[in-house]
């Protein structure tokens, strides 16, 4: 049984065949899915799929550092409000992000700060985006030793790797590991497979050989395939590390699990 720890199968890309990509899913042997959140926009739509397989999706609730704008203050009202209603499993996806824009550049370290603070306080795993902006994170995680979760499609070389498992954290690994000119294959074998979660963020990044299309909770067995290749590991070895990992960090031994 496989997990895919970062999906976001409530987007507009899976408005025509959602209920098929889960069957793929589940045929394929990913059984359980993560669900993390964006902004208030979005909310709706991934509440609806977690409500419609509550067996089986697991919604988080944050603020991506994309949509952080002029009203973050505002997003991250509506986060401190929807936590009290419902059950979530962490929040995220949350983070720092400059490479396409850097407007908000403070307004992303406060609106990250203020999230880290949610999750310590009710004791909830993060999932952190990261894109060129990783010493930053590192600095800014080091004020927060409380606060664990994973670092969503991991960026970094093996050296920063390990200074994110010291800090607590799992790796979040994709569909760049297959990438030949990715450096992601390197750190994977060279920090081996203890500290690794899988995940497809799809519908982006569709690992090789479906790499160009649509990504899909059904890939995950790619990842493991490659990730087995990578480090001299059997793939169910793979799988089983890797669900139990995530597992163990969203607190899945539950009733409905």
């Amino acid at each position: 049984m496989y997990i895919d720890t970062h999906t976001h199968l409530y987007e507009e890309e899976f408005r025509e065949d959602r209920d098929e990509v889960i069957g793929r899913a589940v045929e394929a042997g990913v059984k359980y899915m993560v669900l993390p959140d964006i902004d208030s926009e979005s909310r709706g739509r991934m509440l609806e799929l977690a409500n419609a397989y509550n067996n089986s999706m697991f919604p988080l609730i944050g603020l991506h550092p994309t949509s952080v704008r002029d009203n973050y203050k505002e997003e991250l009202a509506l986060v401190e409000k929807e936590v009290a209603t419902r059950t979530y499993y962490g929040i995220g996806e949350c983070g720092l992000d400059f490479y396409w824009d850097k407007t908000y550049y403070h307004e992303q370290f406060n609106a990250l700060e203020h999230q880290l603070g949610i999750a310590r306080d009710m004791h909830f795993p993060v999932v952190i985006h990261s894109r060129e902006s990783l010493p930053e994170l590192f600095t800014l995680l080091k004020k927060h030793p409380d606060v664990r979760g994973i670092l969503h499609c991991f960026p970094g070389n093996a050296e920063e790797a390990r200074q994110a498992i010291d800090m607590g954290f799992l790796l979040g690994i994709g569909g760049v590991v297959t990438y030949k000119k990715s450096q992601m294959a390197e750190t994977v074998r060279e920090i081996g497979i203890q500290h690794l979660v899988l995940e497809t963020d799809a519908p982006y990044l569709a690992p090789v050989p479906k790499r160009g299309k649509r990504n899909e909770s059904s890939y995950i067995p790619f990842i493991a395939e490659k990730i087995a290749e990578i480090t001299g590991e059997e793939t169910k070895k793979i799988e089983e590390i890797t669900t139990k990992n995530a597992m163990n960090l969203f607190n899945l031994h539950c009733e409905n699990v």
